[in-house]
């Protein structure tokens, strides 16, 4: 897979058009898209929707143009990682992510995976930082294959479990305090 750096997105967080108001958009908790209540079913809307979203300061969600931002909900996280790649072994190894919107996102130090609560369980789910401000949740099936390759590591005197990719050590033993609301 390619890997994020890549990829060829708009430069929505240096635009700065004036608010229009909300749009009847949602991203539900499982990815799916809904405009005016039904599923988006073309996915190739949905991936143009999904290269002009941010999450700005206020915690809020926008599909963004460089004259238009207009403010859509999203349950839970605005992407889902829906399989990964690894190449390597060991502290060595690279791990790369793609959602459902095929966003390639490597697991590095500008893109770490953390442990927070869900909004609306608050049970422990792995969350890693895609673009921007956005946040993808990773699915389920792809933690189950990520959890293959957790290892022990000593950091801060401290045995954690987590695992390694493009040289750096990323625990899933514990959640984290999320940096943000999870606002819609």
């Amino acid at each position: 897979m390619r890997e994020a750096a890549s990829e060829h997105y708009p430069p929505v967080e240096s635009w700065e058009p004036e608010y229009c108001g909300n749009i009847d958009i949602r991203i539900a908790a499982d990815g799916t898209w809904y405009h005016e209540g039904r599923p988006i079913r073309r996915p190739e809307l949905v991936k143009l929707f999904s290269r002009v979203l941010r999450r700005d300061d206020d915690g809020h969600h926008y599909l963004v143009t460089p004259v238009e931002k207009m403010r859509i909900r999203v349950d839970d996280a605005p992407l889902h990682v829906s399989a990964m790649q690894l190449a390597g072994s060991g502290r060595e190894q690279r791990i790369v992510f793609r959602t459902l919107t095929d966003d390639r996102i490597p697991l590095d130090a500008d893109h770490p995976i953390v442990m927070r609560a869900a909004p609306t369980t608050g049970e422990p789910r792995p969350y890693v930082r895609a673009r921007g401000a956005l946040d993808a949740l990773v699915l389920r099936p792809v933690y189950y294959e990520l959890a293959e390759y957790v290892c022990e590591a000593m950091i801060d005197g401290r045995v954690r479990l987590g695992v390694w990719s493009a040289g750096s050590f990323f625990p899933l033993d514990e959640p984290q305090s999320p940096t943000r609301g999870n606002a819609g």
